[in-house]
């Protein structure tokens, strides 16, 4: 058996395809990774060959999910669990700062749960513990039939917030000169961009001690196909027959709401139009949310934002996917920074957009990887977690 002098089993870090420069900076404050290579042949078949032995190891597989292949990088990481259990590895822990398909956790229509299909294959493949951050929901980790931990990137965010936020102002000495940066986050506000995210950002504002707004109403992007798939309730209404069910129905999507202004009732159809719960006059709003993804809804908040006074506009999230023309829309909007962390590779979005900024937390996920492996307590890293976060 491969143990220390301590009777601890060694330990074998592992890297897939996905993201080798942040397995680099995670390895490197603890020991250099393993020999292992992944590839494919003609046959577009993923292979694997591990170079050296893991016998009675405990082996860390850093896999983090993209949007330029998931379903790839899922498959990596499968089958490298896999090679891992017949080669005998005592424990294998999976790394996936982003996990891919967490989207997908609620049932829709006549889909499927995939997330819980996903949960069930990597845990079928081998691995024995889950190291993940800010899941979509935190829900998921029950489709998991092994321990999951479950990291936040908020005090990493936090930090950002109180060392990098600034405004411009005169110095009443060099008044016609120059501009001068000072630190201005106490004077923000944090922004839940849905009332659904009310809660997260709640979080936040308690640290740092700052008020909340919330946008509330119809968004870009928030409105879901309503295509016929043959559940419409009540059936179509048939010749010959009384249609007073069916004019019902129709009658339901307009909806009235009390106007205390005019002293009468105000019949709206469809969802309400957006607007901000709060005041964000003459404030930097913070907007705070888990993933940025397709920015329009992102962009159009930042616009109304501005529409009631915010100073500037600053987006914060943990896993940067940046899918579609989100690097361009972003370059071309009112946000002021996208600030996010290095969970998912978005380098290219870098290049098109200079507005996102990224924050390292790689040192978050290697003192986890220390603790698991040296059977310490995890709790030291929740240790300035909300329960909202």
């Amino acid at each position: 058996m491969s143990a220390d002098r301590t009777g601890r089993s060694e330990m074998v870090i592992l890297t897939g395809n996905s993201y080798p420069e942040l397995a680099e900076n995670i390895s490197s404050r603890i020991k250099p990774l393993g020999e292992c290579r992944v590839y494919k042949k003609s046959d577009k078949e993923t292979h694997v060959e591990i170079r050296e032995s893991v016998r009675s190891k405990d082996v860390f597989i850093i896999q983090t999910g993209s949007t330029k292949d998931p379903n790839d990088n899922l498959m990596e990481l499968m089958i490298m669990s896999y090679a891992c259990k017949t080669s005998c590895a005592k424990n294998i822990i999976g790394v996936l700062p982003y996990l891919p398909y967490s989207k997908q956790s609620k049932q829709k229509k006549r889909g499927c749960i995939a997330m819980k299909l996903v949960a069930q294959m990597l845990v079928r493949a081998g691995l024995t513990h889950l190291i993940t951050v800010d899941l979509h929901q935190k829900e998921i980790q029950g489709f998991f039939d092994i321990p999951v931990d479950n990291l936040r990137a908020s005090s990493f965010l936090l930090d950002y917030i109180q060392q990098q936020v600034t405004f411009h102002d005169f110095s009443k000495a060099k008044r016609k000169t120059r501009f001068f940066q000072i630190p201005d986050w106490r004077n923000s506000v944090i922004v839940a961009r849905t009332p659904s995210q009310a809660k997260r950002v709640t979080g936040f504002a308690e640290r740092l001690k700052l008020n909340i707004a919330v946008i509330h109403g119809c968004q870009d992007g928030d409105i879901e196909s309503e295509e016929a798939d043959g559940r419409n309730s009540p059936p179509p209404p048939l010749s010959g027959v009384d249609n007073s069910i069916a004019s019902m129905s129709k009658r339901r999507s307009v909806f009235t709401i009390p106007s205390l202004a005019l002293g009468s009732n105000v019949h709206v159809k469809g969802k309400l139009p957006m607007d901000v719960v709060g005041d964000v006059g003459g404030r930097i709003a913070i907007i705070v949310e888990d993933m940025i993804d397709d920015v329009a809804g992102l962009v159009q908040a930042a616009n109304i934002l501005c529409d009631r006074g915010a100073y500037k506009v600053y987006a914060l999230a943990t896993h940067a996917l940046f899918t579609n023309d989100a690097p361009s829309l972003i370059e071309e909007s009112q946000i002021s920074e996208v600030v996010v962390t290095n969970t998912v590779p978005h380098e290219f979005a870098k290049l098109q957009c200079s507005k996102i900024k990224t924050v390292d937390i790689s040192l978050l996920l290697s003192e986890a990887i220390r603790r698991i492996h040296n059977q310490e307590s995890m709790s030291y890293l929740f240790r300035n977690v909300e329960a909202n976060d």
